[in-house]
């Protein structure tokens, strides 16, 4: 791994229950290690790969940053989202002038949506007992 010496830029990511803490080192290999594993390794689907990748394809960094994150809650695909915020922020860090471009692409916007809770009287968020006439 990296030691603590090296310099690197730091970002939150958050999306649905899944929060993912980036580190970005500079002028590296392009590498993208997520919990310890290689990111072809960690998300089996390519789409997922590629949402992690957007800001840096947007940016024009893929390959001369390495990342290495930790995710932690939620599905894969709320981690995916919560890596691509994380990322998007620490590139500012890199260089702010990244901020019109990520913020024109949505990736500095935390996306609100999260799970409803459940209601009582319910069986779920809005699912009702089965209705019976007799």
């Amino acid at each position: 791994m990296y030691e603590s010496k090296k310099q690197y830029q730091y970002g939150t990511g958050r999306r649905k229950s899944s929060v993912a803490r980036v580190r970005v080192y500079e002028g590296r290999t392009g590498a993208i290690t997520i919990n310890g594993r290689d990111i072809d390794e960690y998300f089996g689907l390519e789409t997922l790969k590629m949402v992690v990748r957007q800001p840096l394809a947007a940016t024009e960094t893929l390959g001369k940053v390495d990342i290495v994150c930790t995710v932690c809650g939620g599905g894969v695909t709320g981690q995916a989202g919560a890596i691509r915020h994380g990322v998007a922020r620490a590139l500012l860090g890199v260089n702010p002038e990244f901020r019109a471009i990520l913020k024109a692409a949505g990736f500095l916007t935390r996306d609100p949506r999260m799970k409803e809770r459940k209601k009582y009287g319910l069986k779920a968020a809005r699912r009702a007992p089965q209705f019976s006439k007799r």
